[in-house]
């Protein structure tokens, strides 16, 4: 199912490769051409990662991460994006063993992060790739902002639980912004691990899509480029399952 807005290139090369490996990268410059974003919005949605909350979770003992955490549901035919009530989030221990198995309540997602226009054009407009591969028109979405923080006593590690899953039908991870860190490669693989794609976000706009049915991803360690001071990577996860 491919609708008018998807007659792009850029739209249409996402649907092509997820439809044959399950895996694609969009650079900034495209996808803020997708999705009609400029610099300007980019920068003002990233304010939202400043008042992100310490993750308690943490089975690893870390210190380094922080997030919020919402869902939508998605309907493709009337264009309806509705925000679900506020509850914790579950991954089963057979898809995240390090931290599965447990209801993780984070802090809601803020007023301003879920009024700010940029969240509906990025939530939309995936979803139009999604259904250009699968035909399907409704979808719930898992919205995850994150920050991972690394010093010099303590790295940052984007995927403490290695090589995974999320247990949905689409994944995706969109940077946000970096400073004084190094690492951070993405990386997406078939089950039988032949590598899809390696790459490292870097620029707002930046983003990773991934058909979580068929591959698995993971994100190296970041440190700070200048142990002087810490340093951050902040990306947007937005899980996407068919209803």
């Amino acid at each position: 199912m491919i609708t008018a807005e998807l007659t792009s290139d850029v739209a249409l090369a996402a649907i092509k490769d997820l439809s044959d490996s399950g895996a694609h990268l969009v650079r900034h410059d495209d996808f803020s051409g997708l999705t009609g974003l400029r610099p300007a919005d980019w920068a003002r949605f990233a304010e939202n990662w400043e008042v992100l909350r310490r993750d308690p979770y943490m089975a690893d003992g870390g210190t380094y991460r922080y997030r919020r955490y919402g869902q939508f549901e998605l309907d493709m035919e009337n264009g309806d994006l509705t925000q679900l009530p506020h509850g914790p989030y579950r991954q089963e221990a057979d898809v995240n063993k390090l931290q599965g198995g447990v209801d993780r309540v984070y802090e809601p997602l803020t007023e301003a992060f879920v009024g700010d226009p940029v969240l509906r054009d990025v939530l939309v407009g995936l979803a139009e790739i999604f259904t250009g591969v699968d035909g399907t028109k409704k979808w719930n979405i898992k919205v995850t902002p994150i920050r991972t923080t690394a010093t010099k006593d303590e790295a940052g590690e984007p995927t403490p639980e290695g090589r995974h899953r999320d247990g949905v039908t689409f994944i995706t991870s969109l940077m946000i912004g970096r400073r004084n860190v190094t690492g951070g490669q993405s990386a997406v693989s078939a089950d039988d691990g032949d590598l899809l794609v390696t790459t490292t976000l870097r620029e707002p706009g930046d983003i990773l899509l991934g058909d979580d049915r068929r591959t698995l991803h993971e994100v190296t360690a970041v440190r700070p480029e200048d142990d002087g001071e810490p340093g951050r990577r902040d990306v947007l996860i937005m899980a996407y399952t068919a209803l």
